[in-house]
């Protein structure tokens, strides 16, 4: 059974379409897609984005323990900054998906939920000498997102924070509106935008606190739909989705953007240099367009001159192409951009993302 936004309810009495991602029940579509599209690229999107997993590291060794099981620089980390990283087996396969935001006393790690409890057995395992006391935040903390151009503009109104100051993963507690809350700074589409991290029981009234000023900076809450496009236009691989414990970081594109060359030993670490010294992996996560028909299922064989080349893990419709585009691990040799490939029955091409705008006229 899929897990349920707690927001669920909420969503369905304003009749928002509802499907599963990330391994839980979000809303797709609030109302017209081009409209949440349109909002998430050229203005400002309220998302709900309760799929997330909370964690919870305390004690002295705290940052010295996270530092020794996941990719990322977790030892330099002061109060106030973060870093995205991941959780490997010791044979360098990706488990999760972990960012870490170091507090005064405390390190709060957010991950996926739908591997949940795989996450917490497997810090609770490594914590053997350590002085570290682990907590499961995931029920009493719930997240939205605001993104788009305007995002941080509408969080200086409302918060009297400048996001588009903080580097990425940087985060302070402030209040919106009436309601406090952590904004962590992501970035969209080569914009500023955040991540609010709240009290589970406080969701619906931020959501309803934010859906008037997101309105009046010309968006509109935006369902998993309209964002899963422009995240594949951006070239931006989603965990579950893109890579999970089958992939190890290079073939998925993390090695530059979740991994710390100089932070010291980890779980994986000998994999990860393994492949970094080689040079490549046998297969690298590609972007793709479709030449016809419908967006291909997760899992379609991809061929090349009737041999096997791969396989598509997402794809969805470009409003910039105007045709299906999608993400899939292709081998090495027929990775490069332009290769004709055979997507079981439609015509597919190696593509170089992101997509560059020009096309959409909204």
């Amino acid at each position: 059974m899929p897990l349920e936004t707690p927001l669920l309810d909420l969503h369905r009495a304003s009749r928002a379409e509802i499907s599963e991602y990330f391994g839980t029940l979000l809303p797709s579509r609030f109302g017209d897609f081009t409209a949440e599209y349109r909002a998430a690229r050229h203005a400002v999107a309220l998302a709900d984005t309760n799929f997330r997993a909370f964690f919870s590291f305390s004690g002295p060794d705290r940052q010295r323990y996270l530092n020794a099981v996941l990719t990322s620089n977790v030892r330099d980390l002061k109060p106030g900054q973060g870093a995205i990283g991941l959780l490997l087996t010791p044979q360098g396969h990706i488990l999760a998906e972990v960012e870490t935001f170091a507090l005064a006393e405390r390190i709060l790690a957010s991950s996926h939920a739908m591997v949940r409890e795989r996450t917490f057995s497997t810090f609770d395992k490594f914590i053997i000498m350590d002085d570290v006391a682990l907590e499961d935040m995931t029920s009493s903390t719930g997240t939205l997102d605001l993104v788009g151009p305007r995002a941080a503009e509408l969080i200086s109104e409302l918060a009297r924070v400048d996001i588009s100051a903080f580097p990425a993963s940087a985060h302070i507690e402030a209040a919106l509106g009436s309601i406090p809350c952590r904004i962590i700074r992501h970035t969209w589409i080569d914009h500023p935008a955040a991540m609010l991290v709240v009290a589970r029981e406080q969701l619906a009234a931020l959501w309803q606190e934010l859906e008037g000023p997101v309105r009046a900076h010309g968006g509109a809450p935006a369902g998993l739909e309209a964002l899963n496009s422009i995240r594949l236009e951006s070239g931006t691989a989603w965990f579950g989705q893109d890579y999970d414990e089958r992939n190890i970081p290079h073939e998925a594109g993390l090695e530059l953007s979740h991994i710390s060359y100089e932070k010291g030993c980890y779980t994986g670490q000998e994999i990860v240099e393994r492949v970094r010294s080689r040079g490549h992996a046998n297969r690298r996560l590609t972007g793709l367009q479709f030449l016809a028909g419908e967006p291909p299922a997760p899992g379609t064989k991809l061929f090349f001159t009737g041999n096997e080349a791969g396989h598509v893990t997402s794809a969805a419709i470009s409003p910039l192409l105007g045709r299906p585009i999608g993400l899939g691990y292709v081998r090495r040799e027929h990775s490069s951009i332009g290769t004709r490939l055979d997507a079981s029955g439609t015509a597919a091409e190696v593509i170089s993302l992101p997509v560059l705008e020009k096309n959409f006229s909204g």
